[in-house]
Parts: structure tokens; sequence; C-alpha cells
């Protein structure tokens, strides 16, 4: 990637190509996951899951446009998420994981080391910074 920019719009384009996948997968592969959507149909492709999965990457967006401030970019879901939902903060790394997978699954040999390092770090702190309301 040449500029900062266009790697954003790179990042947010991949995360809407795989956000159902990852969904679909975290779903599977960690079932307790399910509880906090008991009335999606969490079948792979779902109106429900593309819903919520259009909602991540907006603020997976946000949160990469603001990634000099996160914590204010995200404070209104991290309330959401820790006051009214009661999400197990857990539950964050578990979609982090899955989307990770995704992605390498997708790109492939793209999918470079250094590739993997930026991804987990920008998603390790999208999950420490969602998990905050907690503490």
């Amino acid at each position: 990637m040449s500029n900062w920019k266009q790697l954003q719009e790179e990042l947010v384009l991949l995360c809407r190509c795989v956000h159902t996948s990852a969904h679909s997968l975290m779903f599977h592969s960690y079932p307790p996951t399910k509880t906090y959507f008991p009335h999606f149909d969490l079948s792979q492709g779902s109106d429900q899951i593309r819903g919520h999965g259009k909602k991540v990457v907006a603020a997976l967006g946000n949160a990469i446009k603001n990634l000099d401030n996160l914590s204010q970019a995200l404070s209104e879901l991290s309330n959401l998420h820790a006051y009214n939902l009661r999400v197990d903060p857990v539950n964050f790394k578990f979609l982090s994981q899955c989307l990770q997978v995704t992605l390498a699954t997708r790109l492939g040999k793209e999918y470079t080391p250094e590739v993997h390092s930026a991804v987990d770090k920008f998603m390790s702190a999208v999950a420490s910074v969602l998990a905050e309301k907690y503490r």
C-alpha cells in the first residue's frame, strides 16, 4: 500500500467481504456466543447476520479512521456492549480470531506475517477499548 488512506480503504473493503463468514465461523467455533443472538437466524448468510456484520464493519471502519483516539471513537459501542447488552468481553477476542482466520483464508499468500501482526495488533486494541467499561 502506498499510503495510509489507501490501506484504510482496503481494510474496510476486506472486512465487508468477510464479515458474514467470520460471524458464522464464530458461532460454529464458539457456540456460547450464540446466546447473545437468540432472536437471530444463525444460518450462514442470514439477513440478521449480514445486518450485524455491517454494524461490525462500520465500527471497525470508524476505528481504522480514528486510530489515534480509539477510546473516544468506540465509547458508545463500549457502553452498549458493557451496560445494555452485557456481552462477555472474551467474545470480542473470539470475533477477532475468526475475522483473522477468514482474512487469511481469503487472502492466502497475501496474508503475510506482517499483515497478520498488524491486523492482530489492531483487533487487540479494538477489543481492549471495547472492554474498558467493564473495569
